[in-house]
């Protein structure tokens, strides 16, 4: 959910580019310090003894941390300012990241769970910065930073595995790595401490936005993003355990990783101009999810195309979780309506995905196959397309019931 600010501008030209870059640099951290544990996942499984539910759990924790910490976010910034709160979530991913090199597994959770209460603050936070700053170009930014975001993520995705074999370094080293992108953007962030703007207060619900968990619609919608990210983090937790299990080496896997990561940046830049023009995008959303169980399959059965398997499902995810977000506007009737969708969706979305790669671990452990977790992968996404079918038709709640 999107905060309303004070509309302050940046004073200068310089000012300006320095929110800029600050803005993507927060976006940098919002992804790669926990998604790029799954390369080096091998390696923390053998150093501590991990069994496959507890290797899942360590990706989950942000998801958990996502969940209960949203909701709290605006209460943070409105009490301490939208810039001070921002610079004390990069804090908490530093902090997150240096917790990780103590040699312990439950400092490993700890610091992990650190990292995704940092991201769940920025998250929250930098899509009001955004609209405050700026107005006139919210498609723009936002596509700029949720590009970044997935560049960022891949390309550290890409490296952490080489790294961690440079010169005997480790994964605990090559994960700590990410810290200099926390500190990039700690460094450039102070130039906006000067500041201390305070989100406005949000508008009681409305008694049709309370009522939303009763509608069909909303509940295609909320099950849409929410099984998409259910797939989504089953493939970001375990896709280079996959990969190595058939055949590829794990610095293939690796860089496979980091492509998925942009490739469901990539929908941005299509995907804005295109919902400008399209009323329906039931066909749409029911192709995309059709495309992704396509790809879980191609990844088991036929794993030689697997570069292609996993940008086809990288892109489709990430449109799938535009779109979704997007419905979460188009299908609502009022603002508290579309508040009190985004947080159901939010809600479900998080359990979801926080389920599905301690699930799919469990199921990998239990059989030593991975057939099990990758048609859990094809079953969520045949569902996202049926959810698509419905989120997708050219109406709103209050409509869809009539």
């Amino acid at each position: 959910m999107t905060l309303q600010t004070d509309n302050t501008k940046p004073q200068s030209r310089f000012s300006g580019a320095l929110l800029v870059i600050g803005i993507l640099l927060i976006a940098a951290n919002l992804r790669a310090p926990f998604t790029g544990i799954a390369p080096v996942l091998d390696q923390i499984i053998n150093h501590f003894g991990l069994s496959g539910s507890q290797a899942g759990f360590i990706t989950t924790l942000p998801l958990i941390a996502f969940a209960i910490v949203s909701p709290m976010a605006a209460t943070f910034a409105r009490k301490q300012g939208l810039e001070h709160t921002l610079f004390a979530a990069l804090i908490l991913i530093l902090l997150g990241i240096g917790t990780r090199f103590i040699d312990s597994s439950t400092m490993l959770f700890i610091g992990t769970a650190i990292i995704g209460i940092g991201i769940a603050i920025a998250n929250v936070l930098l899509p009001s910065l955004i609209k405050r700053d700026f107005a006139t170009k919210v498609a723009l930014m936002t596509s700029a930073y949720v590009l970044t975001m997935g560049v960022a993520s891949g390309g550290f995705s890409a490296l952490v595995f080489p790294l961690s074999q440079f010169n005997g370094l480790g994964w605990q080293l090559a994960l700590g790595s990410a810290a200099m992108l926390t500190v990039a953007g700690i460094i450039v962030w102070m130039a906006q401490l000067g500041k201390h703007t305070k989100p406005a207060r949000i508008a009681p619900l409305s008694s049709s936005s309370k009522s939303v968990w009763r509608y069909a619609l909303a509940w295609q919608i909320t099950l849409l993003l929410g099984l998409n990210s259910f797939l989504t983090y089953i493939i970001i937790t375990w896709l280079p355990n996959i990969l190595t299990d058939t055949g590829h080496s794990a610095t293939q896997a690796g860089a496979y990783h980091g492509a998925f990561q942009i490739a469901t940046a990539l929908p941005g830049l299509v995907l804005i101009p295109l919902l400008a023009k399209l009323k329906d995008q039931s066909a749409l959303s029911f192709l995309l999810g059709v495309l992704s169980a396509i790809s879980a399959l191609g990844l088991l059965y036929v794993p030689h195309f697997a570069f292609a398997w996993t940008i086809m499902l990288g892109f489709c995810s990430g449109a799938c979780f535009i779109l979704g977000l997007s419905f979460i506007s188009l299908r609502t009737d009022d603002q508290h309506q579309a508040a009190s969708l985004s947080g159901m969706s939010q809600c479900v979305g998080y359990l979801l995905a926080a389920v599905g790669p301690m699930l799919a671990g469990a199921i990998h452990t239990t059989t030593s196959s991975w057939t099990g977790p990758l048609w859990l992968c094809v079953i969520a996404a045949l569902l996202c397309a049926l959810c698509g079918l419905g989120g997708g038709r050219n109406t709103t709640l209050h409509k869809s019931v009539n």
